[in-house]
């Protein structure tokens, strides 16, 4: 018992003479029609056996069946609290039996399963469908869904009229009303039925049943009473679908009610739910308070969650046809006449569009006739009309249609340029359009000019291209994917090749003149060979098939505008599928020794090790069908084992982070206030602002569009000395002075190597009269332009500072956690050295996450003082290599002669050379082994022999075997030691093992840059702020590898909390109970009985402040909205307020 706590038990209270019996709604009965056995619940019938042990306690029996009956009592208490203990004796039936502890813990008990995970009234759910004439933030809803939603409206003198007429519509004619609530007066407590206790001023609460009651409550409806309606259009609705991996998986929309069955949106949001429409379902809920509707209007509409809070990027944007048909249209190609473009621009003449200004631009080609390009019609979707606000300024080269050169002029048309919202050339693409981009058109409109600008321009998008598309035509046949005579010649010449040159590795590799690579085996190093010439078979045959493809070749169109596939699909279709891989190799070889039965045991032809010479075109063999069959279900396992242990690593992420958020200090706490970070990030700006990975504003971007939309032509340019002058000035002012000193680096750092150098190689005010006036428009820069912007920089920079109550914790976890669904389950060969293996994807993240300590593959990179010395490289790998007596001993003998006893060691001279070893040092190694507390009275040595003297001679034979252990040179735990030699001519080793700081003494080694990647093992050689630094790397090594960017702030965050309390613990159960003291929290994520009786038993106290806490008893979480407490005057004194003499004082 504490001291002093006067309130905690006293032990002798865990002695139960008591139990307490639950009502009956924790134990209803199971009403079944099979009256077969019983139909009570469990502790009903454990309560029963307790009841009928007690009873035959209290008979007169037996000593010995009293002890039993006692044991008996004894177990069917403890089963009732915990009916897994070890122990008890079976139920009848082997019947499982839930406790009081199973009813609380697992997912589907107490805690996750009614405390945390909620359920709510006021839902539906259907499949969903797309509709892109509805704009990004609508959401269709079913008639039949908005008669059963209801919401709650407070009568007032604005809304009176329209609530009669929703009365009067009932609640089976939408849009309508169920319930009216108002006081209830005295002819209503009149009315009443005896029994139901109406008082006068109480809730009534009436169902519009009948015409006859929809009558009567309009014509009484008064001020403040409470109409139940219908969902009408402009509500707003909660919508979601699972798995809600992050916080953009819920949004809110405002709904739009049609006669249809689906909930239909526009397929641009299709990303951030991870949806698709193959049958897919969602939810929609209608908040039920005029707070909630403003949070979510507020906070989760989807104007304000276009940018994902990973890293910033779209996340909505268009998608498939609609970059399709936009990439089509903005062709050099593609011209209308006056009548098509005018309908083309008439598509976004509609809705609330309608009455808003649209102008067709002049036509691009007068004679001999007029027409219009396709870049014109696209300009409209930026800008319907030359008076439109928004204005954007783009250079951006397309992903895969720009040739490398030539900018503007690129002959493929592949360099897009945007001048004041006018596309001036280039046509478009994914890069362009599609999400996951910050060089997108709608990202750019999104920073300069907000959400709804955006929107309407992804609106105006949809409507146009896919009335451009539908009448165009685009369709893909079997004739899109045949191959021509020419490239059938040419894929059965590759092959012909590829297999000669393998056929050709292979002799090699039987005739042993097969070069090894560096640190690989022969067997290694011929199958690194022959992927790499089968991988090479494969990639000209893709650049074979790309040359014979005409252009307007569907397939074609799609891979090279990014909408649907990649080069690679085309050529698996028309030329060549490749070489299968199963576990990053070729297929292995079965227990028989070969692959497949249709091939001799031991072969190692491409045919026989998974090599599809076939397209999808022409068909593939039977047994290319089991090889490719086999590669498919590699992929639909790995991701049906990575989804449970994604999804179990970000629940545990999210539990240690949850609490974390910004408070008004600028510092990021948990919820006892401890310190985690003393400014986000350390700079204390949003991921979701980010233009560029660490600075919220794209100053290069910036500053052409401000020379864009304000030329300036009346006001002269400014030199390089009067804008560096001009910088510091307004650098200096109290509007910059107040703000972190990182936005003034930026700037100063931008002009001085971007701006500056090129004002500077133009010497206009040396030039002449003739040359002056084209020098001034080259990086011309005027004070009114420098000012405007300062000024948007800066606006910019605010409006990124990190908001107080961000849960800035939950965002990290589900920032890392949600991309770890793209990754593998595989461990991959390191990059330049074939035979050395390391842990990538998922379970690698599980290493760093859960701060394991035997790794799977520790791998030390080691630094060399002189990185361009092969011989150096050499030599630390011969000092670290470990080298044991049985590596460089021919034999060992078992010397019996009159004079002595003794062990004689015969060494290879050859192995010790290419080692760098030498008899004495070997006799050494020995002498100061530890042979098991085995004696040596001495040891000698000669040029070929190491001899061995044991003191007991009996010992001989354990001598022998301990002698082949010993190690003579190198480090131990080590496992290999490879060289690695870049293209650049420099050298670094790579050792597999976790002996760092012995390899750190290694002379030649650069300590200050070797690494590891045992996060522990650093933790202690270089101490937690070096484990912290590793934790980052490696993190944002393992999400790089495969292809997925998170911003590093997030990375930060989950490093700190790591090693916040001075030593590296884990995202895991021991982690969990060093970071937490909230037995509420720890009981909810697992372990429930342990922590519960725990607690119990020390008198544990919860002060409720964190956020699975104050879920869990229903109060607001102390984040976001609730990070603030408002305070109001609840009296107001008595004041005598008298008309003043003037009405102000100063006149």
């Amino acid at each position: 018992m504490p001291f002093g706590c006067e309130w905690a038990t006293h032990p002798r209270n865990l002695i139960l003479q008591r139990i307490p019996v639950p009502p009956n709604a924790i134990r209803p009965s199971v009403v079944s029609e099979v009256k077969s056995g019983t139909n009570e619940d469990d502790l009903t019938q454990m309560y029963q056996w307790i009841l009928a042990q007690a009873a035959t306690l209290e008979e007169d029996i037996p000593e010995v069946d009293q002890i039993a009956c006692l044991d008996n009592l004894h177990a069917e208490v403890a089963r009732i609290i915990n009916s897994q203990y070890s122990g008890l004796p079976p139920v009848q039936d082997h019947k499982f039996m839930r406790g009081l502890l199973q009813r609380l813990s697992g997912k589907h008990g107490r805690f996750r399963g009614n405390l945390l995970g909620k359920r709510t009234n006021f839902t539906a759910r259907t499949v969903i469908s797309p509709d892109p004439n509805l704009r990004i933030d609508q959401v269709c809803v079913p008639v039949h869904c908005a008669k059963l939603l209801t919401y709650p409206e407070r009568v007032t003198q604005f809304n009176i009229d329209f609530l009669r007429k929703l009365i009067l519509n009932g609640p089976h004619t939408h849009p309508g009303a169920l319930f009216v609530s108002y006081r209830a007066t005295a002819r209503d407590v009149q009315n009443a039925e005896a029994g139901k206790g109406l008082q006068a001023g109480g809730i009534v609460k009436k169902y519009l049943a009948s015409k006859r009651i929809q009558e009567n409550v309009a014509k009484t409806l008064r001020m403040g009473d409470l109409v139940e309606r219908h969902l009408i259009d402009g509500d707003i609705v909660l919508f979601n679908r699972q798995p809600s991996l992050h916080r953009v998986s819920i949004q809110a929309m405002k709904a739009t009610v049609k006669q249809n069955r689906t909930f239909r949106f526009n397929p641009c949001c299709c990303n951030p739910f991870n949806a698709d429409f193959d049958g897919d379902e969602m939810n929609i809920h209608l908040p039920q308070t005029e707070e909630a509707r403003a949070e979510a209007k507020h906070l989760m509409l989807t104007l304000k969650n276009i940018s994902s809070p990973k890293n910033g990027e779209p996340l909505i944007s268009p998608i498939q046809d609609l970059i399709t048909a936009t990439h089509l249209l903005t062709l050099k190609d593609v011209f209308f006449t006056r009548d098509q473009a005018c309908q083309l621009a008439c598509q976004i003449v509609s809705g609330n569009h309608i009455g808003r200004p649209l102008q067709l631009p002049p036509p691009a080609i007068m004679w001999p006739t007029r027409l219009w390009t396709g870049k014109q019609i696209f300009n409209l979707i930026i800008a319907p009309h030359p008076s439109s606000e928004v204005k954007i300024n783009l250079r951006v080269p397309t992903k895969s249609i720009y040739s490398g050169r030539g900018e503007e002029l690129c002959p493929n048309d592949g360099f897009v340029v945007i001048f004041n919202s006018e596309l001036m050339a280039g046509c478009m693409d994914k890069k362009l359009l599609g999400g996951g981009s910050k060089a997108s058109i709608f990202y750019s409109i999104l920073r300069d000019y907000g959400g709804d600008a955006c929107a309407d321009a992804m609106w105006r998008l949809g409507r146009i291209s896919l009335f451009y598309l539908a009448h165009r035509g685009f369709s893909i046949g079997i004739g899109e994917v045949t191959p021509c005579p020419r490239l059938r010649a040419e894929k059965e010449q590759l092959i012909h090749q590829g297999f000669a040159n393998c056929e050709h590795l292979i002799k090699q590799y039987e005739t042993n003149t097969l070069k090894c690579n560096p640190g690989c085996s022969i067997e290694e190093t011929l199958e690194s060979s022959l992927s790499q010439e089968l991988s090479k078979i494969r990639d000209e045959a893709g650049s074979a098939c790309k040359r014979t493809l005409y252009p307007s070749n569907s397939p074609l169109v799609m891979a090279q505008s990014g909408s649907k596939g990649s080069f690679l699909n085309i050529s698996q279709m028309i030329a060549c599928v490749g070489q299968q891989i199963i576990g990053g190799r070729r297929v292995p070889d079965s227990l028989n020794g070969r692959s497949l039965i249709h091939f001799p045991p031991g072969s190692r032809t491409p045919a026989a090790k998974g090599f599809v010479g076939n397209s999808f075109y022409s068909g593939l063999s039977p047994s290319e069908f089991f090889f490719h069959a086999m590669s498919g279900r590699e992929g639909l396992t790995d991701t049906a084992v990575k989804t449970a242990d994604t999804g179990y690593m970000q629940r545990r992420i999210v539990k240690f982070l949850e609490d974390l958020t910004v408070t008004y200090d600028g510092t990021v706490r948990d919820s006892r206030g401890d310190i985690v970070q003393f400014r986000y990030g350390s700079d204390g700006l949003d991921p979701c602002e980010m233009e560029l990975e660490a600075f919220p504003a794209d100053l290069k971007r910036e500053l052409a569009n401000i020379r864009g939309i304000t030329p300036c032509y009346s006001e002269p340019p400014m030199t390089a000395e009067e804008v560096e002058i001009a910088i510091e000035a307004a650098l200096q002012l109290p509007a910059f002075r107040d703000l972190d000193g990182i936005l003034s680096s930026h700037i100063q750092s931008f002009f001085a190597t971007h701006v500056l150098p090129r004002m500077r190689a133009f010497p206009w005010r040396s030039a002449s009269a003739a040359a002056q006036d084209v020098t001034d428009q080259v990086e011309r820069l005027t004070r009114t332009q420098l000012r405007l912007f300062l000024m948007r920089v800066k606006k910019k920079y605010e409006r990124a500072l990190m908001e107080p109550g961000t849960a800035v914790g939950a965002l990290c976890g589900q920032s890392i956690g949600e991309p770890a669904t793209q990754m593998t389950l595989k461990t991959f060969h390191f990059a330049g050295v074939a035979s050395m293996n390391i842990t990538q994807g998922v379970p690698r993240m599980r290493e760093i996450v859960n701060a394991v300590a035997n790794i799977k593959t520790p791998l030390i990179s080691v630094a060399l003082s002189d990185p361009f010395s092969g011989w150096l490289a050499r030599r630390v790998k011969l000092a670290i290599e470990l080298t044991r007596l049985a590596d460089i001993a021919l034999r060992l003998r078992q010397c019996l002669t009159p004079d002595d006893v003794y062990v004689a060691v015969e060494l290879d001279l050859k192995r010790m050379k290419r080692r760098e070893i030498t008899p004495a040092q070997t006799a050494a190694a020995i002498r100061a082994a530890k042979l098991k507390n085995l004696k040596l009275s001495r040891v000698t040595y000669s040029e070929n022999y190491v001899n061995v003297y044991p003191v007991d001679l009996n010992k001989l034979e354990t001598l022998t075997t301990l002698l082949e252990t010993v190690v003579v040179k190198g480090i131990p735990d080590v496992a290999r030691v490879v060289i690695q030699e870049a293209q650049d001519g420099q050298h670094r080793v790579f050792v597999e093992g976790p002996k760092l700081q012995e390899v750190m003494c290694i002379p030649g080694v650069v300590p200050e840059k070797t690494k590891s990647n045992n996060i522990l093992e650093i933790e202690r050689v270089l101490g937690v702020e070096a484990a912290r630094r590793v934790v980052m790397n490696e993190l944002l090594a393992v999400m790089e590898g495969h292809g997925v960017e998170v911003n590093i702030r997030h990375v930060m965050l989950l490093a700190d909390l790591m090693t916040n309390r001075g030593e590296v613990y884990g995202y895991q159960r021991s982690g969990m109970a060093k970071g937490k003291n909230s037995v509420l929290c720890l009981a909810s994520f697992e372990r429930t009985g342990d922590h519960l009786f725990e607690a119990a038993y020390h008198a544990q106290d919860d002060n409720l402040t964190g956020v699975t806490e104050s879920i869990i008893v229903g109060n607001p979480t102390r984040i976001g909205t609730g990070t603030f407490d408002l305070l109001g005057r609840w009296w107001q004194p008595d004041v005598d307020l008298q008309l003043k003499s003037t009405l102000m004082e100063s006149l």
